[in-house]
């Protein structure tokens, strides 16, 4: 089982990432994971720094820890060309400590170049593309590519690390868990569904399964929960919608009805490890080995000294269910 420290880039500016980078190694994380947006989903977070210059700025800064997007959208704000450089430079620079994350991303960050943002379908077909490309110029040399959604012009990435980055492909649903199996290292996702990583495994899929585990340290339940109202309540509006709006105003609009209840149901909050492990155990139920701790607590640095004093050998520990008989 492999533990990973969300970096919640929509919540904290550049240095304080850093910070609580060098920290989460410290503590003893496997991985920091950063996710890779324009715009924060709730305008009160107040933040969302460039990713790839925080991430290469934490590797300069650390030696062990593993670093990954969670995830990159490779299709419209970016081309593929530039994330295949991209992360070839950041796997050099961390000395192969980097997993690429991507996905078919959110409204919320691709529609400010002034591209369409098309529906999920040909989302998915452009994400396809996308990692072909990629694949494509990882292989070295000078490369071309005439794809229905994306082109490639005679392009070449010079500096490429003798070990190529893992690619772990975000899914929602059985079609995104094929692209994973079939053109990914490895498999993302945010919901504990077994369909997701079953489907992943059916068709080949044998890489690391990361997840994003949901929960909000503070001394006392209340405070916690409100944190996640305060600033985190997106979450609880489903894929669908968090994929569709563009501006984290009309995020403010559709996650108004969000209510404590709904919090601590879906979420850790407080300070009882054991409902921490009771939240970790559905993803390792679903199938999943590498836990990414999504805090939404008001107090990083709390949250990181409850992790090592408290919740690290517990979530060590955890097997899925079924296995464990």
């Amino acid at each position: 089982m492999q533990i990973g420290y969300k970096l919640a880039a929509e919540a904290f500016g550049p240095k304080e990432l850093m910070r609580q980078a060098v920290r989460a190694e410290s503590a003893g994380f496997d991985f920091v994971e950063m996710s890779d947006h324009y715009h924060p989903w709730l305008d009160v977070q107040g933040h969302s720094p460039f990713a790839w210059t925080v991430l290469g700025a934490i590797a300069a800064q650390t030696e062990r820890i593993g670093l990954a997007t969670g995830v990159t959208c490779p299709t419209v704000r970016y081309h593929p060309a530039i994330i295949a450089q991209a992360a070839a430079t950041l796997a050099l620079v961390s000395d192969g400590r980097f997993t690429l994350g991507v996905g078919s991303g959110e409204r919320l960050n691709e529609h400010v170049v002034a591209r369409e943002f098309p529906e999920a379908r040909k989302r998915q077909e452009m994400l396809r593309e996308a990692l072909e490309i990629i694949r494509l110029l990882w292989r070295g040399g000078y490369r071309s590519y005439d794809g229905r959604y994306l082109s490639l012009s005679d392009a070449r990435v010079f500096d490429l690390p003798d070990e190529l980055p893992v690619i772990a492909v975000a899914a929602s649903g059985p079609p995104s868990a094929l692209i994973a199996a079939e053109l990914g290292d490895g498999l993302f996702a945010t919901e504990p569904k077994s369909e997701i990583v079953e489907r992943y495994r059916a068709a080949g899929g044998a890489g690391p399964r990361y997840a994003e585990v949901p929960m909000a340290w503070a001394p006392d339940e209340e405070t916690a929960a409100k944190a996640v109202l305060e600033t985190t309540r997106w979450a609880l509006t489903g894929w669908k919608v968090m994929s569709e709006l563009p501006n984290p105003v009309n995020f403010d609009a559709a996650s108004k009805t969000v209510r404590m209840d709904d919090v601590v149901q879906q979420f850790a909050c407080g300070p009882d490890p054991a409902r921490y492990v009771e939240v970790a155990q559905q993803f390792v139920d679903a199938g999943f080995d590498h836990l990414v701790m999504q805090n939404a607590g008001p107090d990083p640095d709390g949250f990181i000294d409850f992790y090592q004093q408290e919740l690290e050998p517990r979530l060590r520990q955890l097997t899925p269910r079924s296995a464990a008989g």
